[in-house]
C-alpha cells in the first residue's frame, strides 16, 4: 500500500531532494537567487550575536554558514532528517570546527534545558507533524532570554498560487510534492509561537506577503 504523506517518516517525504539543493539551486536559479537573497536579509536584521545557535532543518548548511557568521556563534550545530544532506554539509564545511551537522529530528531534539542563545528554524514548519511539540522543545533548549527567529510561508493566495506553479511547471520544483504539511495561513505560526509560550518581539510578512516571519524571545 502506497503511504501518504500524513504517513511518511520526515526523511521518506524529502527522499527525492538533492543533497546540496540549495548550494546547487543559488547557482543556477536566478529564481531561487532572489527568494533566498530575500529571505536572508530579512533574517540577517533580526539576528543578534548567539555564542551557541541551534539551527533545525538545516539543509545543505548554506544559510547555516551565514547565521554562524552574523551571530559570530562559538558553537553553531545545524540539524536535519537527510543523512544525505548532512552528509554533504559535513563535507562541505568541514574546514570550519565551529560549525557541527547532525542528524535528527525537530520533534525529538534530546539536549539538555537552558542550552542555546539562539535557535533558527527556516522554512521547516511546514515540514513536520506537530509544531506545537517542536517549539514547546525549542523553549526548553533555549536559555533565559534566547531569542528564536521562525520563518514559513504564509499560504497566502498568491503563495498557493505560486506553490502550485512552481511544483508542477519548474524543472526542478517536483522534489518538493507532498512534503507541505501544514498550513500556516490566518497568522497560525504567532497562535503556536504563544501557545509554546514565547513573547512576540517582531511578526513580519515580506515577498508581497508570501513569507512570514517572526522573532520570538524565551522570558
Amino acid at each position: 500500500m502506497m503511504k501518504t504523506p500524513e504517513n511518511k517518516t520526515a526523511e521518506e517525504m524529502h527522499e527525492q531532494v538533492p543533497p546540496n539543493w540549495y548550494f546547487q539551486s543559488l547557482k543556477i536559479d536566478p529564481l531561487q537567487r532572489y527568494w533566498h537573497r530575500r529571505r536572508f536579509d530579512e533574517v540577517q536584521k533580526l539576528s543578534e550575536r548567539a555564542e551557541t545557535v541551534l539551527d533545525i532543518g538545516c539543509a545543505d548548511g548554506v544559510f547555516s554558514k551565514k547565521i554562524y557568521e552574523i551571530t559570530k556563534s562559538k558553537k553553531y550545530i545545524g540539524i536535519d532528517v537527510l543523512k544525505s544532506s548532512i552528509d554533504w554539509a559535513k563535507n562541505h564545511w568541514k574546514k570550519n570546527k565551529a560549525m557541527q551537522f547532525k542528524v535528527g529530528d525537530a520533534h525529538e531534539l534530546k539536549y539538555n534545558d537552558n542550552t542555546f542563545d539562539a535557535v533558527y528554524i527556516m522554512e521547516v514548519l511546514e515540514h513536520v507533524k506537530d509544531p506545537v511539540k517542536v517549539l514547546k522543545n525549542v523553549k526548553r533548549m533555549m536559555k533565559k532570554n534566547g531569542y528564536g527567529v521562525f520563518l514559513v510561508p504564509s499560504d497566502s493566495n498568491l503563495f498557493n498560487v505560486v506553490w502550485w506553479l512552481w511544483l508542477h511547471f519548474h524543472p526542478r520544483g517536483w522534489v518538493w510534492r507532498d512534503t507541505h504539511i501544514q498550513t500556516y495561513r490566518d497568522n497560525y505560526l504567532i497562535e503556536i509561537c504563544k501557545k509554546a509560550g514565547f513573547k512576540i518581539e517582531v511578526d513580519k510578512k515580506f515577498i508581497l506577503g508570501m513569507l512570514h516571519l517572526v522573532k520570538v524571545r524565551n522570558k
